[in-house]
């Protein structure tokens, strides 16, 4: 069965991955009565193509198995969080074709709970309030050879630690002057165990909560708690959490939770010429080198939907790379193949010149116009035809003129035939340069009788070009996106990824033309440009009336030569 084949074909005709053989021996053996998932991402940037194959995975899961999946925020860092991300979260999930159960939870929806599990660890004695500054804590961790050293709080009376967690809590005690860790083996082979911090004071406003907490339970506190208040039964992680089940569950055994969900860790995607740490993809926007955490060259899933990637070719990107534990790297042509396949089965089509030169038809009359009709898709018959006016002026793309040529140049040369597509076959005559020796136009004639056929002298046109009518066509800019890094690995051996970007990920073209059907155009609506690609509308770049299209992804693999070449 081909790579394509296998993505279209029916989920029961696929070979089941791990977390599937799982889920379907925990249904068959009444471990769980049905399935609960859950997509918790943390709202301090945009989501990722990363977490697209994490949010196809948990939903699609509940999806086949008639589960359910939630939302929710894992809110427990307010310094970098915002109601922004939250929104674009939502938006993200939704575009990619899932809907979350019930209604979005938030971590901090459970900070009451969470600070009392706190409080019971405490009065159990399994937790204390450290002085320990941070660097300090690191010296007393040990390493992954030596183990590490009991902090001089650890043995402080519960009445204590009581009294200082509650002026944490107070915002009594200035931030960064103690923790709240839990007391479990500072020799433990396995870091995460050595009595690691569940709750920091933080005096800072909390997106969702406002100014109500002064003291914020970390990560690996919070998860396996708040999984079990949402009766999750198959907690999905990638694996850099693998090392951190052991404390998972070491919470859900010591605290008094209303069920036991269990962690399970698979590989992330690691996809080439990307990066997708929020850090270098924040600075990325902080220092300008992108337009914005949606900017159509990030990795992003809101900017893959503005430069016209569609939820269909993501979805079937992630069905294609598969889930497995371990880890490998993506090649991002890949993802590119998916758009392209997507698109070239439902992208309508229409013209546009991207880089005008004026031809003129020195034999038709100047005071006629004819309109053709051309499909909007050769294979969909659902698809609009489109009307194309032709009159004696016409613009084609400057790179499909020669004043001479090779015989491996199928465009319009002096003396040689080409077709118009969906038009006449024409002859170029002579061509018009301005005082500086550049080509400013094309005088042609037309073949008559050719609109769908072949010229009756028998001489064939060489091939076929795009067009617009130089009376009737809509002016518009377009904006060529390619990819944002030149090298397969950016920051490789611990150089700074910023070297590895691309120069040219972005060219601006003013002054394009386009068929008129285009003034219909949808925002963020892909469309194959005859010849040249495919492209959407962006909103935000169209002003006062002119149309801005960004390239989505050319008709061919232009990267697959370069990489030959290396």
């Amino acid at each position: 069965m081909s790579d394509n084949s296998l993505a279209d074909a029916p989920a029961s005709e696929k070979p089941a991955h791990f977390l599937q053989n799982i889920i379907k021996r925990d249904l068959a053996e009444g471990k769980v009565a049905s399935i609960s998932t859950r997509f918790p991402p943390e709202p301090n940037g945009y989501l990722h193509i990363g977490h697209a194959k994490s949010i196809c995975l948990n939903f699609g899961l509940a999806r086949e198995f008639g589960g359910q999946c939630n939302l929710r925020f894992d809110d427990t860092n307010p310094e970098k969080e915002s109601e922004e991300f939250v929104e674009s979260i939502k938006r993200d999930v939704t575009w990619l074709g899932f809907e979350w159960s019930g209604d979005i939870r938030f971590t901090s929806d459970y900070f009451d709970r969470l600070y009392n599990w706190a409080l019971e660890l405490i009065r159990a004695g399994k937790a204390y309030v450290c002085d320990l500054s941070a660097e300090q804590a690191r010296e007393y961790r040990g390493t992954l050879t030596e183990p590490g050293r009991n902090s001089p709080n650890r043995d402080r009376s519960v009445e204590e630690n009581l009294a200082l967690f509650e002026k944490m809590k107070l915002g009594e005690l200035e931030e960064g002057s103690c923790s709240l860790r839990a007391k479990i083996d500072m020799s433990a082979p396995n870091i995460n165990l050595r009595d690691p911090v569940i709750y920091r004071i933080k005096k800072v406003h909390h997106h969702h909560t406002g100014d109500t907490w002064c003291v914020y339970p970390s990560y690996d506190f919070a998860h396996g708690q708040s999984d079990a208040l949402e009766g999750i039964t198959h907690s999905i992680c990638t694996l850099e959490f693998e090392d951190h089940r052991p404390l998972y569950e070491w919470f859900i055994e010591n605290l008094s939770v209303p069920a036991t969900p269990k962690q399970y860790e698979f590989a992330r995607l690691n996809l080439n010429y990307t990066v997708t740490s929020k850090r270098k993809l924040r600075q990325l926007v902080d220092e300008g080198f992108v337009d914005g955490w949606d900017d159509p060259r990030m990795p992003t899933i809101s900017g893959m939907r503005r430069r016209g990637y569609t939820p269909a070719s993501l979805r079937n990107f992630c069905e294609r790379i598969g889930v497995t534990r371990s880890d490998s790297v993506v090649d991002v042509s890949m993802l590119e193949y998916c758009v392209r396949d997507d698109l070239d089965k439902n992208a309508p089509r229409a013209m546009c010149v991207l880089r005008p030169l004026k031809l003129t038809l020195t034999n038709y009359p100047a005071d006629k116009q004819e309109i053709f009709t051309a499909p909007g898709h050769p294979n969909r018959d659902d698809l609009a035809e489109r009307e194309l006016p032709f009159s004696s002026t016409l613009y084609i793309d400057a790179d499909d003129f020669r004043e001479e040529a090779n015989k491996k140049y199928k465009r319009l040369v002096i003396g040689k035939r080409v077709r118009l597509r969906n038009a006449y076959v024409i002859e170029a005559d002579e061509c018009v340069k301005d005082d500086d020796g550049n080509i400013v136009e094309v005088k042609a004639r037309i073949i008559e009788n050719t609109v769908g056929l072949d010229p009756e002298d028998g001489v064939k046109p060489k091939g076929v070009i795009h067009w617009v009518c130089g009376t009737n066509h809509l002016k518009c800019d377009v904006r060529l996106y390619d990819r944002l890094f030149s090298e397969a690995n950016p920051g490789a051996g611990g150089e700074d990824f910023l070297k590895a970007i691309n120069p040219d990920s972005l060219e601006v073209l003013t002054g394009c033309m386009a068929e008129p059907s285009l003034a219909g155009a949808e925002a963020e609506k892909a469309y194959q440009f005859e010849r040249e690609g495919y492209f959407c509308l962006d909103a935000d770049y169209s002003k006062d009336g002119k149309p801005v299209f960004n390239r989505t992804i050319g008709l061919r693999d232009s990267w697959a030569k370069i990489s030959q070449q290396n």
